[in-house]
């Protein structure tokens, strides 16, 4: 017996199969069978990215399970591997029993009148068509939770970059707070100080925050949900803070492969327009017992989901795939990163000059973690707009800006 996880819409469920050598066309008639899907409506895919497809040409794009004789071995289907779901028309669902109200039962309470408009459904498109990351600030970040971490505690970071009108959102450079992780919890020790100088920095440069982006290290890899209960919590409550819509709600991870390997892995949300609510008005239970299934939110009162009222709610109905890309910015990340294990110094300045000595002066400076760095010794009003100014439209720095930065890292 083993069993396969599905994701579709409808959030994530479980189809159990007897023997593991079966094909595709007999795992469709066991979601068939136990998920009430027809097999006719049924796209299978590896590939989360079928999860966006929005119409049945994108559909024929995932072909990689369209075989029905395809073996699931051969696809390295196993236990506890997940596959994505897309299927066309309306899914019956059995609801509960019915209990009567009014007149001629049970009364309905004010607070059973709100969870019945309270009704908690998957969000199918996201508000933001994508969200691209440059190569370099996601290395940067990927790159010190793997080889100094190891995904042993949690590490998380505010995105900053742009929105297009198309809702299309671009990281540019990944700002790291003071914070405390663990194996399950990431506390952030916000610095109001620093914050107002990241701002006046990122706005100079003609960017803003968009996102908040988190790890999960890989004793949490081997619990079966997408985001716990906790980082569901704490995600949509930097996404309220934001009062942005297209803010986006990134995760790294390390997956393991079949050879006994293992590849870092980014996804990305967006928090559900109901989750938000949810949050907002205090639906969310915040305290969180040790032996809570992480998988499921909890909330103060029933809500309803399909036609059950409950008070858990499986957080992937809280999630919108969004679909990444990547690309190359106009900043580098070469510069030592804020609030890490060591503490950047005047040293580290004069040794990045240095690296960077062969090119222009305002290239070897058009670095984020850098210009907050010298921004905690210059004026907020006059020196760090300038300066950004300069990164932004790459214009010469001025001479006397030259002489006092390298006077800072001959310090």
């Amino acid at each position: 017996m083993m069993m396969v996880r599905v994701r579709s819409r409808d959030g994530l469920e479980r189809v159990s199969i007897d023997n593991p050598n079966i094909t595709i066309s007999h795992l469709k008639t066991l979601i068939q069978n136990q998920l009430q899907i027809p097999i006719r409506n049924q796209t299978l895919s590896t590939n989360q990215n079928l999860l966006l497809a929005k119409s049945p040409p994108d559909l024929l794009k995932f072909t990689d399970m369209s075989n029905p004789d395809t073996l699931l071995s051969s696809l390295n289907i196993s236990h506890g591997s997940l596959i994505f779901l897309a299927y066309e028309g309306q899914r019956t669902i059995a609801g509960p029993a019915v209990r009567p109200s009014g007149s001629f039962g049970r009364k309905m309470t004010i607070d059973d009148l709100i969870a019945k408009q309270m009704r908690v459904t998957r969000q199918e498109n996201p508000h933001c068509d994508s969200v691209s990351f440059d190569r370099d600030c996601a290395n940067a970040f990927q790159h010190y939770v793997n080889e100094t971490l190891s995904f042993a505690v949690k590490r998380g970071g505010f995105m900053y970059g742009t929105v297009s009108e198309e809702g299309k959102v671009e990281v540019n450079f990944i700002y790291e707070p003071p914070q405390q992780g663990t194996e399950e919890i990431l506390m952030l020790f916000r610095d109001s100080d620093e914050e107002k100088l990241l701002e006046a920095i990122a706005a100079c440069l003609g960017m803003r925050r968009v996102g908040f982006i988190f790890t999960q290290t890989i004793m949490q890899d081997k619990r079966d949900c997408t985001l716990s209960h906790r980082e569901v919590l704490q995600a949509a409550e930097l996404h309220a803070e934001s009062e942005l819509k297209e803010w986006v709600t990134a995760v790294v991870k390390l997956e393991g492969k079949e050879d006994g390997g293992a590849d870092v892995h980014f996804e990305a949300f967006q928090m559900s327009d109901m989750s938000i609510r949810l949050f907002k008005e205090g639906w969310f239970e915040t305290e969180i017992g040790e032996d809570a299934d992480p998988k499921l939110s909890k909330m103060k009162k029933d809500v309803v989901v399909g036609s059950k009222d409950v008070k858990e709610v499986d957080n992937d109905f809280f999630l919108v795939v969004v679909k990444i890309l990547d690309h190359q910015g106009p900043l580098s990340s070469t510069f030592p990163i804020e609030n890490r294990i060591t503490q950047v110094t005047m040293r580290a300045l004069r040794s990045h000059l240095d690296r960077a000595k062969n090119l222009p002066f305002v290239k070897r400076i058009s670095d984020f973690h850098l210009l907050l760095f010298l921004a905690k010794f210059l004026d907020l009003s006059s020196d760090v707009p300038a300066l950004a100014e300069c990164v932004l439209t790459q214009t010469a720095v001025p001479e006397g800006y030259q002489l006092l930065i390298e006077s800072m890292a001959n310090t």
